[in-house]
């Protein structure tokens, strides 16, 4: 991809815990609206690697990790997050009693300018994002539904879609397919699909070839 700056680049990247290396001179470029995908078994590095890339461990002396171009020294959890890095867990961090709309905003809330929250605002924003990232139009899904009456394919679409909204550079998805069923994770594996169409990138970890690869 000539002429564009990987959004997250590893060079040399290793990492051991004490007499375990996890991790040996990784070099990774992961460029705009790509979508790369992560396999291995269980204890081949993926976790460490990822957590690397989300801030929550260093990389031992010698590798470097670059963001758009620039190599970045003090690398942590919220540098991450500020640089737009997301991950979206196979528990999906979604409080599933609650509406759609406030888990869409949960944590980020929209406030008016008496600094009250917003609700109309939050809702209207949901409908719309709903309908633009998922195809759900406010008559089939209600923002003011609970997250428990949704699929487990929609369930993944609500915390990719939040992702997005809040201008995730780069999206981790972890194993985001586990425990579906086919036809959920057809429409978890589109919603993925929908993260590379707006222009951003996503590491996408899972130990089905066929997912990665449909």
């Amino acid at each position: 991809m000539a002429g564009q700056a990987p959004v997250i680049q590893l060079k040399n990247v290793s990492k051991t815990f004490g007499e375990v290396r996890s991790l040996s001179g990784v070099d990774l470029e992961i460029y705009p609206g790509e979508i790369v995908g992560l396999l291995g078994d269980n204890g081949a590095g993926k976790s460490t690697l990822v957590k690397i890339i989300m801030g929550f461990h260093k990389p031992d002396e010698g590798g470097e990790i670059w963001f758009k171009g620039e190599k970045i020294t003090e690398w942590s959890v919220e540098k991450a997050r500020d640089l737009g890095i997301e991950t979206i867990y196979q528990e999906r961090a979604l409080c599933e009693l609650q509406p759609i709309w406030r888990n869409m905003f949960m944590g980020r809330e929209i406030k008016n300018k008496y600094g009250k929250l917003d609700v109309a605002k939050m809702k209207s924003e949901a409908s719309r994002l709903m309908s633009e990232h998922m195809g759900f139009t406010s008559t089939a899904v209600h923002p003011d539904n609970s997250v428990l009456t949704m699929s487990g394919g929609e369930k993944q679409g609500v915390a990719i879609t939040r992702a997005l909204y809040f201008d995730a550079e780069l999206v981790i998805l972890d194993e985001p397919t586990v425990g579906l069923s086919l036809s959920e994770t057809k429409k978890t594996l589109d919603f993925i699909q929908s993260i590379k169409k707006s222009g951003r990138s996503a590491i996408f970890i899972d130990h089905n070839i066929f997912h990665i690869y449909p």
